[in-house]
């Protein structure tokens, strides 16, 4: 919930922030989020339960942004279908809506296979498939590389800060 009430706080007061959790989240981060929510920052913020191949709120669209912060990597071990669920925000999209996604970096080749072990994804790998459901590759940031991360261990135990990329797709 942190980065969520940071997305309300910034499209406050106007604006409207959607929160997916899926429904079988640990309970421990539901009661978290549940108390955050009681807080005046989170008051434009709608939770919703959803599989995460579906992330869209039933009957929302026109999004201006959907964000994915360090769980695209989790999403890739678990039984969902991704192209269907990076198709999905795609449509829910307005035209020249943005995507924004930051992961732990893997190294340049592993693909997934690493991403329950390492808690990583190889950044080639979201590209691939996020320019699959259509959206374009408009920016990339670099404010949290870390060259000095050999991407190999474990990120809870890195003992470097560890190397993410960000990524800004846009619907065409």
């Amino acid at each position: 919930g942190y980065t969520t009430e940071l997305l309300a706080r910034v499209v406050a007061p106007s604006g409207k922030v959607y929160a997916q959790d899926a429904p079988d989240a640990n309970e421990r981060a539901r009661a978290a989020f549940a108390e955050r929510m009681k807080t005046p920052a989170m008051a434009n913020v709608v939770q919703f339960a959803s599989a995460y191949d579906n992330p869209v709120p039933p009957g929302q669209k026109d999004f201006d942004i959907i964000t994915l912060f360090y769980n695209y990597h989790d999403i890739s071990f678990m039984p969902v279908d991704r192209a269907a669920m990076d198709k999905k925000m795609f449509d829910a999209l307005k035209p020249g809506g943005i995507l924004l996604i930051a992961d732990h970096s893997a190294a340049a080749g592993t693909g997934t296979t690493v991403a329950k072990t390492l808690h990583r994804i190889d950044e080639a790998t979201v590209k691939q498939e996020i320019e699959a459901a259509g959206f374009k590759l408009a920016a990339t940031a670099d404010y949290l590389r870390n060259p000095e991360d050999k991407r190999d261990v474990l990120i809870f135990r890195s003992p470097v800060p560890v190397d993410a990329f960000v990524h800004k797709y846009v619907k065409p």
